[in-house]
């Protein structure tokens, strides 16, 4: 009779642990960097979707860190998921997305990260705008995803960061001067004043000097600084910039009195003609001459094309009630007029004798070195910059001028700029402003959709082709924004 040897029972080999390698795949996403959190996913599946992410051309990151830009998790508790992040504290986490699964494979399936929505967000109070409830809108780093009426709840902290930002951009100290721009742009957007250092610590964009400012509860000790009080009256002067205030502080001059008296400098046609009339042009323009003006500027374009489109723009499309000067853009329908139309306005102007300087630029737009990927100040159209003589007749609520000004007129700052009828949208949308607004728009469509805005258009990189657009809205819609009316805007 056969008996079968009982064998020994043989052990399982443990699996190895799966480690999420680096791969090979080619990197399309530099701009994106995901890190998928453990909890509740598992390792195994952590490993899968790394893998999958990256076949893909998705930067996988294996810790948590200040370089990661979405945080992703399949955990639907909120408060615990928050509780484990903050407790790595990376220092950028308000400004990183942390969002649900859902946008992972909306991500996979289209093969580039999509827009994240609000349906993404994993969103818990302590990340929120400050006086939001729970479960209410993430505080986004960008300006454009915050709206900023001209309400400031915070104008002490937000003078003393701007006076900061305009000491550091007479230094050519461009990060400094940007990171106090944005903080203020941050605190201009509260819903209500804020009550104590502990309320910024979930907000973004606040840095260590800037809470030190609102700890403090002090302005800045840059306003008792010679330097800075006289670059800024200098360049107060229409046609100087810091090069040149700078250049006239190191030669000793601390007045605009020396500057007139001393003969060694040369001043150019513009600012002549900036302290000529400076008692007028460093005076604020009131809401009612700006319309006063925006109103003889477009009789005089109606007059020349009856169909061109016309706007105010600037701080006062914004809502502002005073600026420094007044911005209008305006265009023909004749694509390719838009230059004939402008010279033509310079010229009936000078006819009608308020024309008191003019320096007018043409246009040197060239649609085949678009897109640029550097940050240009100015636009390319054909634009020109004037002082316009405005009479008191001409302003409802009067002139806002002296009591003892007897002329009856003022010298008023005007920027006319006249792009082609296919580019106005963005035109437009790049002169309403605000800077930081404009700013953080740009930002956002690099980095966050793979485009590139300026004032001249929407190139979009991944498919590789400029998107057309007839309206602001459009503009928005194509970035997959919510549309910001123009007096949303003030950042």
């Amino acid at each position: 009779m056969f008996h079968a040897t009982a064998l020994p029972r043989m052990r399982k080999r443990p699996r190895p642990e799966e480690v999420a390698r680096p791969g090979r795949e080619d990197v399309k996403f530099r701009d994106v960097r995901l890190y998928l959190v453990e909890m509740k996913m598992g390792r195994s599946r952590r490993s899968f979707l790394t893998q999958l992410a990256r076949s893909k051309g998705f930067m996988v990151e294996e810790v948590l860190s200040n370089r990661v830009t979405h945080v992703v998790s399949e955990s639907s508790q909120a408060p615990v998921l928050w509780a484990w992040l903050k407790e790595r504290a990376p220092q950028d986490l308000p400004n990183m997305h942390v969002v649900n699964i859902t946008w992972f494979t909306d991500s996979m399936r289209e093969s580039r990260p999509v827009a994240v929505e609000t349906r993404h967000l994993i969103q818990v109070g302590a990340f929120l705008v400050v006086g939001h409830e729970p479960g209410g809108p993430r505080f986004s780093q960008y300006a454009c995803q915050r709206r900023t009426t001209t309400d400031n709840y915070n104008v002490v902290f937000t003078d003393a960061f701007e006076v900061l930002a305009e000491c550091y951009e007479f230094n050519q100290m461009d990060g400094r001067c940007l990171a106090f721009r944005r903080a203020a742009s941050v605190l201009k957007s509260l819903p209500r004043g804020l009550s104590s250092l502990e309320e910024t610590h979930s907000l973004p964009c606040l840095g260590g000097h800037a809470k030190a400012i609102i700890g403090v509860g002090s302005s800045p000790k840059v306003l008792s600084d010679e330097r800075y009080q006289t670059l800024k009256l200098f360049t107060s002067v229409f046609g100087v910039g810091p090069k040149t205030a700078e250049k006239w502080y190191r030669s000793g001059l601390r007045s605009l009195d020396h500057i007139l008296a001393d003969q060694s400098i040369q001043l150019n046609h513009m600012q002549q003609n900036g302290f000529l009339h400076y008692g007028d042009i460093s005076r604020a323009v009131s809401k009612a001459e700006a319309r006063a003006l925006t109103k003889a500027i477009g009789e005089t374009v109606q007059a020349i094309t009856p169909d061109a489109l016309l706007a105010l723009t600037g701080g006062f499309r914004r809502g502002k009630e005073f600026g420094h000067d007044v911005d209008i853009i305006f265009t023909t329908l004749e694509l390719g007029m838009e230059e004939n139309l402008l010279l033509a306005v310079i010229k009936s102007l000078e006819k009608q004798g308020i024309l008191l300087y003019c320096d007018y630029q043409a246009s040197t737009f060239d649609l085949t070195k678009l897109p640029t990927h550097s940050f240009e100040a100015m636009d390319h159209f054909a634009k020109c910059f004037l002082i316009l003589r405005l009479e008191a007749s001409q302003v409802e609520e009067g002139l806002n001028s002296p009591v003892e000004d007897i002329r009856g007129w003022r010298a008023v700052r005007v920027d006319l700029v006249s792009p082609p009828v296919d580019r106005y949208a963005f035109a437009l949308l790049g002169w309403t402003g605000s800077r930081q607004f404009e700013r953080d728009l740009r930002r956002f469509a690099r980095k966050e959709r793979r485009m590139l805005l300026d004032n001249h258009g929407l190139y979009d990189k991944t498919k590789e082709e400029f998107l057309a657009a007839g309206t602001e809205k459009d503009i928005f819609d194509h970035l997959g924004l919510e549309y910001m009316e123009p007096w949303q805007r003030n950042a």
